[in-house]
């Protein structure tokens, strides 16, 4: 899980992987967050248009649906577009098991289960033009595109290609994108340099962000990162560690930063990346 990019943070990282992109007007503002939260996010959705010339359908929506659609449309020539940021109408319902799976970066269920959990709150979703008939082709540039945006999200949050799924995986209702999306990820593997997901999940969890580290905030993530500071003789606890995130637990990580040689404002007891890496907390 992570806190969601910002705009700026997005378009550097896709910049990073080679993504060539156009921004559509207000599309850093323009969200349906009234709706809900936004976020954590867990990973990447690709769906189709099943249509033609989709840009304005993805940016304003319809009348039973508002946009935006997506956070980004990928037209044939193999340029994103970016049309909003946050909350987007793209996912709908889906399965909770798929959901977990992906959180878990294990192997996705054979078929979704019910629709249980609110996609739109927990992935960044992109279209891709195409008519979804199964004879309209992919362009390789297109594919190319795809595979670049993916792996640009999963390396910013430190996910793996177990992170990208198609809409028709989340949920029954759907059959986009009509490609191969055991390929693609495979794809987007070979682009982190890993290899293509399998049903083994990683050891550790995955760096989640700086910003997930609210004081205050409760996710059972916080106690196996309590119980790893006290075996790392680190932990400053009276009672605990427990699944909320207390100043106890930012002086406990303190100290870890301390132990690994960070000094002044690098041992603040936020989690970075690195320091967070040589943790390496279990996943729950």
């Amino acid at each position: 899980m992570a806190t969601p990019l910002t705009s700026d943070a997005l378009v550097r990282a896709l910049r990073g992987e080679g993504v060539r992109m156009r921004e559509h007007g207000n599309w850093r503002t323009h969200n349906r967050n009234h709706k809900g939260a936004w976020g954590p996010v867990h990973g990447v959705m690709l769906h189709h248009t099943a249509g033609r010339d989709s840009l304005a359908l993805c940016r304003r929506g319809m009348p039973d649906l508002p946009g935006p659609l997506c956070l980004g449309l990928i037209t044939k020539d193999g340029t994103l577009h970016l049309v909003g940021h946050g909350r987007t109408n793209h996912a709908g319902n889906g399965s909770t098991a798929v959901l977990d799976a992906v959180r878990r970066s294990k192997t996705l269920p054979s078929r979704p289960g019910p629709d249980a959990v609110d996609g739109n709150a927990r992935f960044y979703g992109f279209e891709i033009e195409n008519l979804g008939n199964g004879r309209d082709p992919f362009p390789a540039v297109q594919l190319d595109t795809v595979e670049r945006l993916s792996a640009a999200l999963c390396r910013a949050h430190g996910w793996s290609a177990a992170s990208v799924i198609g809409h028709k995986e989340w949920t029954r209702r759907k059959i986009d994108p009509t490609f191969s999306m055991p390929v693609m990820r495979g794809r987007v593997a070979k682009r982190l340099g890993s290899e293509a997901p399998g049903d083994e999940s990683p050891a550790y969890e995955p760096f989640p962000g700086a910003a997930f580290f609210a004081i205050g905030r409760r996710e059972e993530l916080f106690t196996s990162v309590g119980r790893r500071l006290v075996k790392e003789g680190c932990g400053r606890y009276e009672v605990g560690p427990g699944p909320v995130w207390t100043e106890a637990d930012r002086a406990s990580y303190a100290t870890w930063q301390h132990k690994l040689g960070y000094r002044g404002t690098a041992a603040d007891g936020i989690p970075g990346r690195a320091s967070w890496d040589r943790l390496r907390v279990p996943r729950p």
